[in-house]
């Protein structure tokens, strides 16, 4: 029997290569995306259906997952791909950006699984892929928010798969490193107040830090691999890291202590003491 995925945030980067891969490998894909235009021609092909989910609008996320159910039948995997990134000073940051930076990547991801979930338990199985990045276990300057949110992905993540492996459902993780996609251009959202000179120096040296990494930064596709291997691998493991660049920074970051890897990230930003 062919089985199904149900992708979230599949319009573009991880999220397009990952509904890509899994149709090359004669899965359904449920390619859900909060505007259905962005598909483009992925939406003709057979076996797949493009449906809006957007993780911030409940009655979307159940219309979604009930269209992916009356199309296909059933749902094997959910890969909780959407997503966004806030950065910059604490100081700058609105409230209303404070909020959707948790709503998206947290809150949106939970719901999502909490509406598939008893089309889990029932079946007896399923797999929950849950992005998360290099950035949920280590964290750079400026980004208090999207640290913090992909910090909560990983402990919300932890802690599920207890609750689910006896009902026959396994918790994944995925942590890219820097991945090549438009994620910057459409999906960033950084935060500056002019007035704040005093988080000028740091805002150029994130600036000119990252700039250097996202040259060593893998294709969307190797992101996806490991996304694919992780939702039919059947042993326990919950965590997968995707890209050269994530295995060296979380190699590193478990090798050392907390005062040499701060002081690590200090000067690799440029940052004085």
């Amino acid at each position: 029997m062919t089985k199904t995925v149900l992708i979230t945030g599949a319009s573009s980067g991880i999220g397009r290569a990952t509904a890509e891969r899994f149709h090359a490998a004669g899965w359904n894909v449920v390619a859900t995306m909060r505007d259905p235009a962005a598909a483009g021609a992925f939406r003709d092909r057979d076996r797949v259906l493009v449906t809006r989910l957007d993780v911030q609008d409940m009655d979307s996320i159940n219309a979604a997952v009930q269209a992916g159910l009356s199309r296909f039948g059933a749902i094997e995997v959910l890969v909780n791909n959407a997503g966004y990134g806030a950065y910059g000073a604490l100081e700058a940051t609105s409230l209303d950006t404070i909020r959707r930076q948790f709503e998206v990547n947290v809150l949106g991801l939970l719901a999502t699984t909490k509406a598939v979930l008893p089309h889990f338990r029932q079946q007896r199985r399923g797999v929950i892929v849950n992005i998360s990045s290099i950035g949920g276990r280590l964290a750079f300057p400026l980004g208090t928010l999207y640290h913090g949110s992909k910090f909560a992905v990983e402990g919300a993540s932890e802690a599920l798969q207890y609750e689910l492996a006896p009902l026959g459902i396994r918790v994944k993780v995925v942590e890219p490193g820097f991945v090549n996609t438009d994620f910057a251009g459409r999906s960033f959202d950084l935060s500056s107040d002019s007035a704040l000179t005093e988080y000028h120096p740091v805002m150029n040296a994130l600036f000119t830090a990252m700039g250097t990494m996202t040259q060593q930064a893998s294709a969307p596709d190797v992101a996806a691999q490991v996304i694919y291997d992780a939702s039919i691998d059947d042993t326990d493991r919950l965590r997968y890291t995707a890209g050269a660049d994530a295995d060296e920074l979380l190699g590193v970051r478990r090798a050392v202590d907390d005062t040499e890897f701060f002081a690590g990230i200090r000067a690799q930003f440029g940052l004085g003491e």
